[in-house]
Parts: structure tokens; sequence; C-alpha cells
């Protein structure tokens, strides 16, 4: 995915450079799209404003720019970005970041456009009130040229740059086959990355110690994830983070999961949770007691499927507001422009697909004039319009798979995010609240399939309300209440990608199963983490009761109510009917006295706690 990913980057500058002014304006009429004739359907909606899953992040809501684009820093786009409410902008461009030299503003083997440079991107980001991410060039670049780009950022020039990334995608660097990351350095391991991160981090915190610097990691269950190259004893992930440890304040993922349909496109936000769990599953094996405080960016997202479609406009608005709500600190979709290879299609449902992973046109042959909004533009900005950094997000359950639902506590009340997937049926949503009694009225906010601007209307009422087919909704209920929030629980483990159902947007957590006795040599403690309907997801802690260290342990359980399962990590578990058995895999089989090992699972059925849990060692 990466390798053709990058191929679509490179491919996309010369159509931007070449054709960035094409006006091609008699497309527009074919980009609207008349919405079909639909029945009614039902749902409900509940929001329980006294459960808090955190709160939006001060640079939550990202995109990309790069500097093959000459029309990033063009006069509308500090106005689009602002009115989409993006409060980060990522800057110089995916790969690009390992071959652009800060100091000349050139590129090894690339192309960089006119008025692209540092200093006119950090004034369109300031001008939008976003905040700058910026990729420290690692493949072709030194720790020496990323720290003076730090002292001429922050020291000459006062921008107060606070997120830095040491390298893109290095990992397809070629070390495992494949190489799409220009690497210039002759050891391309893990091992070499990782100790070349702290001289990084060493040098560019010597120039200004506010900064934070972020490490790159292979995205839980993307290639190559689990992968160990020739001369590795642990795949990227697990040797990155033996090294740096607890040394970087953030790490770095990228999301494109790609589909087979538009239904299925929208499904993917159900990898969300489990691989946020994964990730913090190996910062507590690695980072120790900062391992709670090391924070987690998707600097790169898109959906990688008909990507000018309104499906990619609901799915954007869903996943972004599932990060948050799983506690990621910063997700940019890829990008502002790219341009097109290809003639305009049709999408399954119904809208122009441009093959263009810009959200803004870049006015390249077959598209709408330069810098007009494409769906996901619409999309994101809907994000934007959900609340703004600080205020808090709470639980939010829908009745249907086809109505995603995300709320968000405000100073003036509750805003009620309601996608509707259902291509061809407009839904009535019933709307209850706990912890919060809504006022009279209710102010709409709105976005369908086939519109080009954002609607503003009034409801009646917070508690009931017909969305169109295809369409995103801001409901802003005003009114009083007041509750205590609950923290979200600490995601658990996790080393596969999602479960095939659609979990609910917010961990559920139940009680804990009594530990085992320790007399067999090692304790076990189940807890379910995450729970929606028709499945769940739990995590199972072992913890060595022994004196002395043992090698090998087995975790067994019977379930009462036909529960399966459907996916597991960080252990070998089988079923035989009721009864489950886990075993340890060869990098958790050894515990040292006291120490424990985790491993998680997702399943079919409720999310209940067996009992009781037996441990074994050997």
């Amino acid at each position: 995915m990466h390798g053709s990913l990058t191929r679509r980057r490179r491919a996309g500058l010369a159509l931007l450079t070449s054709a960035a002014l094409a006006a091609a304006s008699a497309l527009l009429a074919a980009t609207a799209v008349t919405a079909p004739a639909s029945a009614a359907t039902s749902a409900t909606v509940t929001v329980n404003n006294g459960t808090s899953l955190g709160t939006i992040p001060a640079a939550g809501h990202g995109v990309n720019v790069a500097v093959y684009d000459g029309n990033m820093n063009s006069s509308p786009i500090s106005g689009l970005l602002r009115d989409a409410g993006f409060t980060a902008v990522r800057y110089p461009g995916g790969s690009y970041g390992d071959i652009y030299h800060w100091k000349t503003h050139t590129t090894e083997g690339g192309y960089v456009a006119a008025g692209t440079d540092f200093d006119t991107y950090v004034s369109t980001v300031r001008s939008a009130g976003a905040q700058p991410v910026v990729i420290a060039n690692y493949g072709t670049g030194t720790a020496q040229e990323a720290a003076d780009w730090v002292r001429y950022a922050n020291v000459t020039k006062g921008y107060g740059v606070k997120y830095w990334e040491i390298g893109n995608e290095v990992y397809g660097n070629g070390h495992y086959g494949s190489g799409w990351e220009q690497d210039n350095h002759s050891d391309k391991s893990p091992r070499a990355y990782a100790n070349n991160v702290l001289q990084y981090i060493s040098a560019m915190k010597a120039v200004d110690s506010s900064i934070k610097v972020g490490v790159v990691l292979t995205t839980p269950g993307g290639w190559p994830d689990g992968v160990v190259g020739s001369g590795d004893s642990a795949d990227w992930n697990n040797t990155v983070m033996s090294i740096v440890q607890d040394k970087a304040d953030f790490v770095i993922v990228h999301w494109y999961p790609g589909a087979t349909s538009a239904a299925d496109s929208l499904t993917k936000v159900s990898q969300i949770a489990p691989m946020v769990s994964t990730i913090r599953s190996l910062l507590g094996r690695y980072a120790g007691s900062k391992a709670s405080s090391i924070g987690i960016a998707v600097t790169e997202a898109n959906l990688n499927y008909q990507l000018n479609s309104a499906t990619t406009a609901l799915g954007a608005a869903d996943s972004y507001l599932t990060w948050f709500e799983n506690g990621v600190m910063n997700v940019d979709w890829w990008s502002l422009h790219n341009g097109t290879s290809s003639s305009p299609k049709t999408n399954d449902d119904g809208t122009t697909d441009y093959n263009d992973f810009g959200i803004l046109s870049s006015g390249s042959s077959g598209e709408p004039p330069v810098n007009t909004p494409l769906p996901p533009y619409y999309g994101l900005a809907m994000v934007g319009r959900a609340g703004s950094p600080g205020d808090t997000l709470v639980k939010a359950s829908s009745s249907s798979s086809l109505l995603a639902a995300h709320a968000v506590r405000t100073s003036g009340g509750v805003n009620v995010v309601l996608v509707n997937k259902d291509l061809n049926n407009s839904t009535t949503v019933s709307l209850s609240y706990s912890g919060f009694s809504p006022g009279g009225t209710a102010s709409v906010v709105q976005w369908r399939k086939g519109a080009t601007s954002i609607g503003t209307s009034t409801a009646s009422s917070a508690t009931s309300i017909t969305l169109p087919p295809y369409s995103i909704t801001v409901l802003k209920a005003s009114g009083g209440g007041t509750a205590s929030p609950t923290p979200s629980p600490t995601p658990s483990p996790s080393r596969t990608p999602s479960p095939s159902a659609s979990p609910s947007r917010t961990p559920s957590p139940s009680p804990s199963a009594s530990p085992t006795a320790g007399g067999s040599g090692c304790s076990a403690t189940y807890k379910v983490v995450n729970s929606w309907p028709g499945g769940f997801q739990a995590d199972v802690t072992v913890t060595n009761t022994r004196a002395t260290a043992i090698s090998g342990w087995t975790v067994g359980w019977s379930y009462r109510n036909g529960q399966t399962i459907s996916s597991s990590w960080n252990a070998m578990v089988t079923q035989s009917g009721a009864s489950v058995t886990a075993r340890n895999v060869s990098y958790n089989a050894s515990l040292a006295a006291g120490a424990s090992a985790s491993f998680g699972f997702t399943g079919n059925g409720e999310g209940d706690v067996p009992a009781p849990i037996s441990c074994t060692i050997g």
C-alpha cells in the first residue's frame, strides 16, 4: 500500500505544477448529486454527559501539505483551513520529509514549488490559527540539520514549533524488501533508526527543551508490523521501542485501511480502538512509568477508497472523532492538494471521483478549478464544527450500525454528532441524555451528499431529528445539568487488526475477575475493556507469583453464554466449545519474580467476565 501511495504523491506533483490553474468549470455540474427518493428509518441515540472520554486535543484536527504543491500557500488557503477548524498542518509532505533540506529549500530527487518554503508555510498556518507539525529529515539529513531547524524556528524566528517527527515511513527504506522511503544510512535496520533517533532527540532538545519529538512506528496489523528482518531479533516496533524507551514524547503511525466497497469503507473505524490498544501495550512494555504520558499521533490518514466520495467525507468525520475518543493527540489527513493521474469516475455512492487524495482540487485535468473543496473537506470541516480544543468528549451510543454517534460537552451545552451512513434512507433519531437537560430548541449544522456548503438551521427540539441520507449533522443542544466526568479506561494491549464487528465509540469498563490463587506459580486477571452490540474486547494480565523467574504460562477459562474468540494478540488462544486456553508466545514467556505480561482478544457475544480463571506455569 505504501509504495503505491508514494507513487501517487510524486505523480501528483507534475499535475500540480503543470495544470494547477486549469479550470474545468463545466464539470461542476457533474459533481452535484441528486439525492435519491428515500424512506424513513428510525434509531435511538443515548448521550451520557457524565462519562468523559477525554478532551479534543489542542493539535488534533490536522491535514498534510507538501512542498511540491504550488497552491499550498495561495491566498484562499488560510481561510479554508480556518473555516474547517484545522488546528494542525503537517509539513513538508509525507515521503518528501526524508529528502527535504530546509536550509536550501531543496529535495534530493524531488520537486519543490515556488512559495512553499518553511517561513511561508508557518505564516499560512499561523493565519489559519493552527499549529505546525514538522518532519525532520531522517533519510538524507542529520541530527545537526534537525537541531539547526529547531534553532531557526524557535530561537531565531520565535515560531514556537512544538511537534517534530524524526522521518516519515522509515520502515519503508528497503530493510524489509520493499523500499519507497529514501534512507541514505548504510544500516537501515530498526536498531539503527532507534539509535539515531536518540541522537536527534538529544540534539534537538539541547536547542529547545520544550519541543515534543516523535518516533516512527509501523501501523498495527499493517505491513511490516510483526515482520522480523534479516539480522533482527524482533520486529520494527519492539526493536525501536526497546531502545528509545521513554525518550520520545509521542509515537507515530499512519492509517490507510482501504476497502472493497463504500459500505466496507465505513466500517473501518472499528480498527481504531484495537490499534490504539496495541500501541498502548507496546508503550507499557518499554516506556515504564512514562508510558501513559507518551502521545500517539496519526500523522497520515485517509480511507484510501474512492478518495473524493461522500463516503470518504462521512468516514473522515467518524474516524477523527473516534481517534480523539481513544486518546490520540493528532490526526493529519492526506492531504490538502495532491493531484490525479486518472480520468474522473463514478463512485459507489454516485458522486464523482477524481482519484485525488486532496481535500481541495489541484485543478488538474478533468478536475474542478483549483482550491474547490471536495467532499472530504466538508467531512473534516464538520469535525471542526463538533467542538473546540479542550472541549470534553462524552459517551454517545447508537442503536443502528448505520448511524454513528459522538458527543462533545462544551461551555454552552452538548453537541451531538450524527453520521447517517444509510445511502438511500433518511433516519429519524430519538435522543436521550443522562446528566444533561437540553433546552427547547437546538442549532443544527449539517452537510449531506452532493452539497457544496455546510448548512445551518434550528430544530424545535434536541431530542428528535430526521437526518438526510448520507449526511453528517451536529445537533447543538443548550441546557443545564452537571455531572462529574468519569475517566475512560486505559486501552488494553493488542497486536492484531480490528474485529469484524463495529465497536462502540467508548471503552465499556467491566469488573475484573478475581485473580487466581498464586499457589500455581502465577495468577491471571480478566477484564473487559471495550464492548459493542454483539462483541467485546478483553485484556488478561498474567503475574508471576513466585519468588523466582518462570518460563512459560497457560491461562484457561470457560464461557457461560456461548461467547467465541474471534482474534487475539500477545498469546496463542484456542477454544474448544466453551473452554478457552491461552498460552504465552516467545517474547513474553519468561517473567521475573513479580513481573506481569498482558494479552488481549476480541470475541463474539456478551462481554461478561468468566470465573474461575486458571493460571499454570510451564
